[in-house]
């Protein structure tokens, strides 16, 4: 049995989205403000309601002025003294709500008795709704018209008390503003909605169960006759726990903590961890095997003797007492006492220490130093609280220890579902992705788990990572996207992408780009765009062109990876699914039309490109003569359905050049980006000293010859030239600064800054489609 997926609806930016988990460990990555976070409290809030309550701005945002709606058809109806009809319908559309599916094998059956939708269902796909609803409608009616009333009431008196005052002043005074609680049914449930609304739970119908249409989820339409499932129907079922963003590092006071707490609770220290476990499972008084009766006869001997040393110690005490006539020949007497419990003695901060080693000079024995545990790095503090938080789930869930004994132990549950938030916090980038490549194996440290498929753990981690994201395969990477208002909703919302099915199964592409990723790096996935460049020369010299000439650009995440043209085109599956805002920037890489080898650019030649990217993704041309005519329409791909997706390719075309002491413009054939960056920059190359590809590229300018002998000469260069050289040897020399951009790359940043800004606003100005 495994969570196959959730659909979350009306609850924060999750609108209506479908997150699907895998069997055993799920991450969820996006930009910042995309939705991860609203993902993981969606399933605190209806998964372990006790510990993380629901607030007001749970509610999708643009369902708040259906709510008031509500609010004021009741103040309406009151105001008309017409008799309100309470119903549940028009709330139904504004509920959060997370519909959990599960995918159960027969033998499994007697975990979800409660769930079975029909007679005849025999396994497979099994889902339950939890709606977080008015818990009793005519209580809610009646709270929130006694508050409007005394708000009215007051609102008077203060119109009443001001006129009094303004009686004989002239000219009166206007009213000052008041507003009053509440001034609306959303203003009511600030505050009360804790007191009148509860969590229900649903059976829901596989068969009804509808795909998503363009990344949006349609949860089934419950039937109006449909009635709740009676308790709890995942008690028993599902055991959940958690690690939230805030962990308190620092804190000196600990957390109370009750029975269905696990040790390590959120927000707590090492140390307040260690005396919870202690408690719940190695405590020797409770439920006390053979081997704790020497611990327990080690206390009460030094209960004993503290409790005599305590009452000699008070004896003189309490003689002055008796002196003053208490206590009387029928009066009871004091007597202290003690009650020693071997968990006091990890009742302090400096329970944990940590032990530091010493060099001992000339062969002599020293001391080890031990440092309290608020000392330590913040970084090791969070690893080792993190690790041993996973143990004391693990070991919570499978009742070690002493919780085996417990009143409350009950058969273990089948399904064990851990949420970590943002587990790289203070960790560096090693430590980031050994975490999550042990995490699940730390959960699944016992002799009853391991393999067993009856009891499973399902572990789904929210990060901002590219480390983290870099150990974890594409099959368990769920991509959350920021839809702004306007294109859903009025607010902006999210949405979730499966990468499960990017490339399809043993896709030699998939390979690749797994491959290829690891070996760079995984922040595509958090990025605002992309941008795919060809070699070493633009990924060093780039940046610096967009820090110096593009101001908003450089104020935004850009993710810059080398892919050469022969190779970009492999990721277009990935990026078409993520709809990442792209700009390739590749060569032209044109083939002579007789022989087939590299050749420079000529038009009116017959040339081809050899670039994959460009012949077989955009602009999907193979002659060079019609690559050169293309317009910025052709070079761009933009989805109809997706007004923030596209994807644009810059590479070199023709522009006119004027050589340095020559009188007439010539137009400039430039085959790579270093030659195209030259011939922008000529004086600049001109005067540069270097070697190899800068040398070179100085000698044939020198040796002028008018455009076409200089292209030649820097042709040849660049045959067997070391581009990476050359790129540092330029971006190192004085007044690299003022260097001109080569324009088709220029071209391609502005196009980019442009959406950028279109993809940055909170409204969209297309009209809102119909929910």
């Amino acid at each position: 049995m495994h969570i196959e997926f959730v659909e979350v609806a009306n609850f924060r930016k999750l609108l209506a989205t479908r997150i699907d988990l895998s069997p055993n460990k799920t991450l969820f990555v996006g930009a910042n403000n995309s939705g991860k976070t609203s993902a993981m409290l969606a399933l605190r809030r209806f998964l372990t309601p006790r510990r993380c309550p629901f607030e007001l701005h749970d509610f999708t945002l643009c369902h708040w002025p259906a709510i008031d709606a509500i609010g004021q058809s009741w103040i309406a109806a009151r105001a008309a003294d017409e008799l309100v009809e309470l119903d549940l319908r028009p709330w139904v559309g504004v509920l959060p709500t997370l519909d959990l599916w599960l995918h159960v094998e027969p033998g499994e059956m007697h975990h979800v008795r409660d769930l079975i939708p029909t007679l005849d269902w025999e396994g497979g796909r099994l889902g339950v709704r939890l709606r977080y609803e008015p818990d009793d409608l005519s209580e809610l009616y009646k709270d929130f018209m006694r508050a409007v009333a005394e708000a009215a009431e007051l609102r008077a008196a203060a119109t009443a008390d001001h006129a009094k005052r303004n009686e004989n002043v002239d000219p009166p005074a206007p009213q000052p503003k008041l507003t009053l609680w509440p001034s609306s049914l959303c203003d009511f449930l600030s505050r009360r909605l804790k007191t009148h609304f509860t969590i229900r739970a649903f059976t829901l119908d596989p068969d009804q169960l509808a795909s998503p249409v363009q990344l949006r989820a349609h949860p089934q339409i419950l039937p109006a006759a449909s009635l709740p499932i009676e308790g709890d129907p995942l008690k028993g079922l599902v055991r959940v726990h958690d690690i939230p963003a805030q962990r308190g590092f620092g804190e000196e006071v600990a957390k109370e903590e009750d029975e269905d707490t696990p040790a390590g609770s959120p927000g707590s220290r090492l140390s307040d961890q260690l005396r919870s476990y202690y408690s719940k499972h190695l405590d020797p008084t409770k439920g006390p095997d053979p081997k704790d009766l020497g611990a327990l006869q080690a206390i009460e001997a030094a209960q004993d003797a503290f409790d005599q040393r305590l009452t000699e110690s008070f004896m003189a005490a309490f003689l002055e007492v008796e002196e003053m006539g208490y206590p009387g020949v029928t009066d009871p007497r004091p007597k202290v006492s003690t009650r020693l419990k071997a968990i006091d003695g990890l009742n302090h901060s400096a329970a944990v220490t940590f032990m530091v080693d010493v060099t001992s000079e000339n062969g002599e024995v020293t001391p080890l130093l031990r440092l309290p545990e608020n000392n330590n790095g913040l970084g090791y503090q969070n690893l080792i609280s993190m690790i041993f938080k996973l143990m004391s789930f693990r070991d919570a869930w499978m009742r070690v220890g002493k919780a085996s004994k417990s009143v409350a132990a009950t058969n273990t549950e089948p399904l064990h579902l851990v949420l970590i938030e943002e587990p790289e916090a203070h960790l560096h980038a090693q430590v980031q992705q050994v975490f999550i490549k042990k995490a699940y194996d730390v959960l699944r440290a016992h002799e009853d788990l391991g393999e067993n498929p009856r009891l499973r753990t399902q572990l789904v981690v929210s990060t901002h990572s590219s480390h983290v994201a870099h150990e974890t395969p594409f099959d368990c990477l769920r991509y959350f996207r920021r839809l702004p208002a306007g294109m859903v909703a009025r607010v902006p919302v999210s949405t979730v992408i499966n990468l499960h099915d990017v490339f399809g199964s043993g896709d030699a592409t998939q390979r690749f780009v797994t491959r290829y990723l690891r070996a760079q790096h995984a922040d595509l996935f958090f990025a605002d765009a992309a941008i795919l460049v060809e070699g070493p020369a633009e990924r060093m010299m780039l940046p610096n062109f967009i820090r110096t000439n593009f101001e908003k650009l450089n104020q935004s995440y850009i993710s810059l990876l080398e892919i050469g043209g022969s190779h970009a085109h492999r990721l277009r599956s990935l990026i078409d699914h993520l709809g990442l805002l792209t700009l390739i920037i590749t060569d032209i890489d044109t083939l002579d039309a007789t022989t087939g080898k590299s050749a420079q650019p000529a038009l009116g030649a017959g040339q081809n490109t050899d670039n994959d990217t460009l012949k077989s993704w955009v602009p999907s041309l193979t002659q060079v003569d019609a690559l050169m005519a293309a317009d910025a329409a052709a070079k761009t791909l933009e989805p109809a359905h997706d007004a923030l997706f596209a994807v644009r390719v810059a590479y070199q075309t023709t522009f006119p050049v004027m050589v340095p002491g020559a009188t007439a413009v010539e137009t400039a054939y430039p085959y790579t980006f270093e030659d195209a960056l030259a011939f922008e920059n000529l004086e600049f190359f001109a005067g540069l000293d270097g070697h190899g590809l800068v040398r070179k590229f100085r000698d044939a300018i020198n040796a002028g010859g008018g455009v076409s002998a200089i292209g030649a000469a820097m042709y040849d260069a660049l045959r067997n030239g070391k581009k990476a050289e050359f790129a540092l040897d330029v971006i190192f020399a004085e007044g690299f600064e003022t260097l001109a951009v080569p324009r088709y790359i220029a071209e391609g940043l502005d196009w980019l800054q442009d959406r950028l800004k279109k993809k940055q606003v909170d409204i969209l100005p297309a009209p809102e489609p119909t929910i």
